[in-house]
């Protein structure tokens, strides 16, 4: 006689705790403008860190490295780089793109009192290449989980995050002297904030909009439907 067996399965977290997490993620935005004064405190930016720190990692290699930007003389630096790198970027638009473009804050390097740069080892040799003899690009992926996990503990904290991209890499890498086997990953502008916008910045001012889950979802195989439904640049 066959004994049926009861499905055991881990446990969730309480419903408020879910509904947290969901909101968290939900309510995350890239902030570019609003930062106070005031810096975090060890203790805060600390937790922010250990949440990144906490990300998964292929091979549990652990490959980011936390680089926290205080100083203004190294910041003007940083800005210095994103103000070349930001006119070499408008140029590339033309017309109402470019005169949205130009409208549009896309850094908060100087206002907020702090910044991290989270930079990769991908030649780490932690983790003994499990996972990365196939796909070396995951070391890449792991550190932008980190990004994911502080962004979100510090929207959970009340604490704004902007992630900054418009640079040219090796000046960033002279400013923060950042070695030629290390790769930059992530510029972010961290700090409190006087609001949290409804609305991601760039839906708001009709710089591009959300696609809905459905649009990008298929099963058991890749849609080509989404080639056919590209935008036009």
């Amino acid at each position: 006689m066959v004994q049926s067996m009861e499905m055991i399965k881990a446990p969730a977290f309480g419903e408020n705790e879910r509904l947290a997490v969901y909101r968290a993620i939900r309510e995350r935005r890239d902030v570019r403008q609003g930062f106070l004064p005031e810096p975090l405190s060890d203790e805060l930016l600390g937790r922010l860190l250990e949440a990144a720190h906490n990300a998964p990692s292929v091979g549990l290699m652990q490959p980011w490295r936390f680089i926290v930007v205080r100083n203004i003389a190294v910041r003007q630096a940083v800005h210095k780089i994103f103000l070349d790198a930001n006119q070499q970027a408008l140029a590339g638009y033309e017309g109402e793109r470019q005169k949205n473009y130009a409208g549009m804050k896309l850094e908060g390097i100087l206002e907020a009192p702090q910044n991290v740069c989270i930079v990769c080892d991908s030649q780490s040799s932690q983790g003994h290449q499990l996972g990365r003899r196939t796909m070396p690009e995951t070391a890449l992926y792991s550190a932008v989980c980190a990004v994911q996990n502080l962004w979100l503990a510090a929207r959970a904290e009340g604490i704004g995050v902007g992630w900054v991209s418009i640079f040219e890499p090796n000046s960033l890498r002279c400013a923060l002297k950042i070695p030629e086997h290390i790769t930059p990953v992530a510029y972010l502008c961290v700090g409190y904030v006087n609001a949290f916008a409804a609305e991601p910045d760039l839906e708001r001012v009709g710089w591009e909009k959300r696609t809905p889950l459905k649009s990008v979802l298929s099963f058991d195989e890749y849609d080509t439907g989404w080639d056919d439904a590209r935008p036009t640049p």
